[in-house]
């Protein structure tokens, strides 16, 4: 079983697309809202050394955020770690 995490808040739309995107590859993603809980921004932070949301992790590896997750799925990156 995939496990896909994603650190997001409510209103960032480049968080609702990739849960579409997500949703559209038939993935289960656990969502992290980083904007009702400081200690999960604080976690989010410390793993990826970035503030911007969504921080997208495939099976324990971080993706990014949207535009990095799109441009490894082009690259067939998305089903290689999906298979992993």
């Amino acid at each position: 079983m995939n496990e896909v995490v994603m650190y997001t808040t409510a209103i960032c739309p480049y968080c609702t697309a990739a849960k579409a995107f997500l949703a559209r590859k038939q993935l289960a993603v656990s969502e992290l809202r980083v904007d009702t809980d400081p200690a999960l921004r604080d976690e989010m932070i410390a793993k990826t050394h970035r503030r911007t949301v969504p921080q997208i992790f495939i099976n324990g590896h971080h993706v990014g955020g949207y535009d990095d997750l799109v441009a490894l799925d082009r690259s067939g990156g998305v089903e290689a770690l999906l298979k992993a």
